[in-house]
C-alpha cells in the first residue's frame, strides 16, 4: 500500500437503505484532485470516508498509509474544511482557528503563532477578532480554510472551498492549492465551479449516483470516451461547403452551420480520421481559419457523463 497515495479499495457506504457510494476503487496521487458531480452524487461521502467522519460498510480506505479508523494519527496528517459552519456561537475567527491547534496538542505559544500565520495566509488577519457569525459567506469559507491548514497537514480535504469567494480571493485560494500541490501534498476538493476545474486541477474525478464515472486528467478522460463523439468548432470562409464535404466521411455524426455561415460545429467518432479529412478539404481549396476542441473541459464531460443524472 503506497504511503504517498489515498487509496479506496472496493469501498461501499450505505446510510440505512440509502446508497452513499458503491464499490469505489480509487488511487489518488499527490496534487490537486477535484471531485465533480451533482448534489447527492457521493462527493461528500468520499470526503467523509477519507477523513474518518464515517466508515465504509465494505472495503478499505488508506490515506498516505494511515487508516481513517486511526483518528489520532490521521488528524495530524489531514486538514478538513466542510462547507458547513463549524464554529461555536459567539466564537471569533482567531478563537476558532486556535482551538483546533490546541486540540492537536500544540503549546499555547506555538498555537498562537500558527493561528496568526494561518489567518494571514488566507487574508483574514484584520477580521480575526470579529465573531464568525458576523462574517460574510466568503469570510467564513476563508476562516474554515485557515482552520484546516493551521497545523500544516499533508492532506487537505475541502468541501466546496471556492463557493462564495470573490474573484481576487478565489485566485489567491487557488494559488494556495497550487503551493500545497507543488510541495508533494494532497489537495482534495469538491466544486460546482466547473469551468475552473480544468484550469487548476491535476486530475478530476466525476461522480454520479455513488459511483465513479471517470477519472484522470481532463484530456485523458475525454480521449478514453470512445463511445461519445468528439466535438470541434471550425471557423472557415464557407462553412456550408465544408460541412457538405465533411458529410462525405462516415465518421462524421453531425455538422451544424451558424446563421452567418462562418462557424461550424462538428461531431466525429474518429479524431484521426477527422484530422485527415480536414487536410484533404484544405488541399481541395477550402480555407479553414481555426479548429478548436469544443469538449476538452469539465463542463462538456459533465454533460456527457453525469448530465443525465441531475
Amino acid at each position: 500500500m503506497s504511503a504517498s497515495e489515498i487509496v479506496f479499495s472496493n469501498v461501499s457506504k450505505f446510510y440505512g437503505e440509502v446508497l452513499g457510494v458503491n464499490r469505489v476503487d480509487l488511487r489518488i496521487p499527490a496534487g490537486i484532485t477535484s471531485m465533480v458531480g451533482p448534489n447527492g452524487s457521493g462527493k461528500t461521502t468520499l470526503m467523509n470516508l477519507m477523513s474518518g467522519l464515517v466508515h465504509a460498510n465494505t472495503g478499505s480506505v488508506m490515506v498516505r498509509g494511515i487508516s481513517p479508523r486511526q483518528p489520532e494519527r490521521l488528524m495530524k496528517l489531514l486538514g478538513y474544511a466542510t462547507q458547513y459552519d463549524a464554529a461555536p456561537r459567539g466564537t471569533t475567527g482567531y478563537d476558532f482557528v486556535q482551538a483546533g491547534l490546541l486540540l492537536h496538542g500544540f503549546p499555547k505559544a506555538e498555537a498562537e503563532r500558527r493561528t496568526w500565520a494561518a489567518l494571514e495566509r488566507v487574508g483574514m488577519r484584520q477580521a480575526a477578532n470579529r465573531k464568525v457569525a458576523a462574517y460574510s459567506k466568503g469570510m467564513r469559507q476563508r476562516v474554515r480554510l485557515a482552520h484546516a491548514i493551521a497545523h500544516d497537514p499533508e492532506v487537505l480535504v475541502l468541501d466546496e472551498p471556492l463557493n462564495g469567494l470573490d474573484p481576487l480571493v478565489r485566485a489567491e485560494t487557488i494559488a494556495l492549492f497550487r503551493e500545497y500541490a507543488a510541495a508533494g501534498r494532497h489537495v482534495i476538493l469538491s466544486s460546482h465551479v466547473l469551468q475552473e476545474v480544468d484550469v487548476f486541477s491535476d486530475q478530476v474525478i466525476l461522480i454520479a449516483n455513488g459511483m465513479i464515472v471517470a477519472e484522470g486528467q481532463i484530456r485523458g478522460v475525454r480521449e478514453e470516451m470512445s463511445e461519445h463523439p468528439s466535438q470541434y468548432l471550425l471557423h472557415c470562409r464557407d462553412a456550408a461547403r465544408v460541412a457538405a464535404m465533411l458529410f462525405e466521411e462516415s465518421h462524421i455524426v453531425e455538422a451544424k452551420v451558424d446563421a452567418e455561415a462562418r462557424t461550424l460545429l462538428v461531431m466525429t467518432k474518429n479524431r484521426d480520421a477527422f484530422s485527415s479529412a480536414l487536410e484533404g478539404i484544405v488541399l481541395r481549396g477550402q480555407e479553414i481559419d481555426s479548429v478548436l476542441p469544443a469538449d476538452e473541459n469539465v463542463d462538456a464531460l459533465y454533460e456527457y457523463l453525469i448530465g443525465g443524472c441531475k
